[in-house]
């Protein structure tokens, strides 16, 4: 059964970095784009960043553009989130998501396997 396990989560100071990874177990992560996504309390879930297939594109939202970098490493089936200068409003639970196929989006209506979450506090 297809499973996505984040990890990485954790309290970092502001200006601080971590670094979250999404292992997924599926045969199905070479086919699949692979998105970012977070909540904080009380807010909706937005898409953050996502990668296609072999790597080939990236997509960010707006707010985190020149801080965060996505990549992904398919001899390990892992899809990295790399997050600098990380800020109090960066604050929430991150899911990564796989979607098995179509266009790169940042819409989580259109990936189908999600994670558990992995929480991340930005605080001084």
């Amino acid at each position: 059964q297809l499973q996505l396990v984040e990890s990485g989560g954790g309290l970092a100071q502001p200006g601080g970095s971590l670094r979250l990874s999404c292992s997924v177990s599926g045969l199905i992560f070479y086919s699949a784009n692979v998105g970012w996504f977070r909540q904080a309390p009380g807010k909706e879930r937005e898409g953050v960043s996502c990668i296609s297939s072999h790597g080939g594109s990236t997509n960010y939202v707006d707010s985190v553009k020149g801080r965060f970098t996505i990549s992904r490493d398919d001899n390990k089936r892992t899809v990295y989130l790399q997050m600098n200068n990380l800020k109090p409003e960066d604050t929430a639970v991150y899911y990564c998501a796989l979607a098995a196929g179509g266009r790169l989006t940042l819409r989580s209506e259109d990936y189908h396997y999600w994670g558990q979450g992995t929480q991340v506090t930005v605080s001084s």
